[in-house]
């Protein structure tokens, strides 16, 4: 088999490579295909604020004029710096099940990075932390997340034979809303409302833009997440973006903040009803039907899944069960909304101090995905 590889050059090809995975996972039950709209707006440099300091080039596979694979080149300069590393990143790749495939795709990131001067090559990731990564490993008959890759069993294998080796994994969880609040979280948030005199907070629209919550949401978030594998904090331009992008769709009955005696703000939790069975009906796309399943699960006839999209804690309020504030505050809204599942976005395996927030809630370890690494 010949396979060529060829730069995405034109508007046309962008389209080829964005909607390659739709076809690829056509019929799949379990795939959920991103919005096509939502990545042209990722790939563009004049429309994706990590463009203030990634760089990045697409590429896709032919085979007798067909395409049979993709993948993202990505070079984040700024997580480079923040942990001293040269690494290229490969991104959003999907190929059939032929290892020539694979190998060609991978082999050109490798070049492409070498010329770069990276010394490593680690995916799936994206531009940022607020991008799908990870590659799954574990869960194939469930169904994927908005936020989250969805990928065939051979995928990992063409990983190993092709010589990547695990550079970690995140885990994610099902937990099913209970019918009372746990007990554990009554008597914990109880006693931390009071020792450390903080307050749960309901935001209103209103005040989200007079007291520019969605800025110092995000600010935590950066806060919170530095320590985390990867993580380069969000530039401003990328912060603004979010705000603009995602803030209006949040139901606020589902967002909850904790803030200290002097109103500053020391935890979030955000969370949304699960698109995913609305974004397999719209097919990747808003027109000319896929704006009217996207906004019934929101506000009309949402589903029974709920997902746990953000949270965020503090660090010196870490371990002190803060968590705990923001599901004695959610819970109940679950309850009243008609959720009777919540599904967690993917946690590195070893943060243990996420998944214990869980533990009350008999969380089942449902899905596991993989970032991969070979020196180049």
């Amino acid at each position: 088999m010949a396979i060529i590889i060829k730069k995405v050059s034109s508007k046309k090809e962008l389209k080829t490579f964005i909607r390659f995975n739709y076809e690829l996972y056509k019929g799949n039950p379990y795939s959920v295909p991103d919005l096509y709209d939502d990545m042209l707006g990722t790939f563009s440099p004049k429309k994706n604020a990590a463009f203030e300091f990634c760089e990045a080039d697409y590429f896709l596979a032919y085979n007798d004029n067909k395409v049979v694979g993709r993948v993202a080149a990505i070079i984040n300069h700024r997580a480079n710096e923040t942990w001293n590393k040269k690494e290229v990143r490969f991104g959003w790749i999907d190929f059939i099940d032929d290892e020539e495939v694979s190998k060609a795709l991978l082999d050109t990131v490798a070049r492409w990075g070498k010329e770069r001067g990276m010394e490593a090559m680690v995916g799936p990731l994206g531009f940022t932390d607020m991008d799908a990564e990870g590659m799954l490993i574990e869960g194939y008959d469930q169904l994927g997340t908005m936020s989250t890759i969805y990928n065939y069993p051979y995928y990992p294998r063409h990983m190993e034979k092709l010589g990547f080796e695990k550079e970690t994994d995140w885990v994610e969880f099902k937990m099913k809303v209970p019918d009372v609040i746990p007990e554990k979280f009554v008597r914990i948030s109880e006693i931390i409302l009071q020792k450390y005199k903080l307050k749960i907070r309901k935001l209103k629209r209103k005040e989200i833009k007079e007291k520019n919550y969605g800025q110092r949401i995000f600010d935590l978030i950066n806060e919170a997440y530095a320590p985390l594998y990867g993580y380069s904090k969000m530039t401003q331009g990328q912060i603004n973006q979010y705000i603009k992008m995602y803030l209006p769709l949040i139901d606020l009955r589902m967002v909850s903040v904790i803030e200290d005696e002097a109103g500053n703000l020391i935890a979030a939790g955000i969370s949304m009803p699960s698109l995913s069975v609305a974004l397999q009906k719209a097919k990747g796309k808003m027109l000319p039907f896929g704006w009217y399943h996207l906004l019934k699960a929101l506000f009309i006839k949402r589903p029974k899944i709920l997902d746990l999209l953000l949270v965020g804690v503090k660090p010196e309020y870490q371990s002190k069960g803060v968590n705990a504030l923001l599901f004695y505050d959610l819970i109940p809204v679950y309850q009243q909304m008609g959720f009777e599942y919540g599904e967690s976005n993917p946690e590195l395996e070893d943060n243990k101090k996420v998944q214990s927030q869980w533990s009350v809630l008999n969380p089942e370890q449902h899905k596991r995905r993989r970032a991969y690494k070979k020196m180049l």
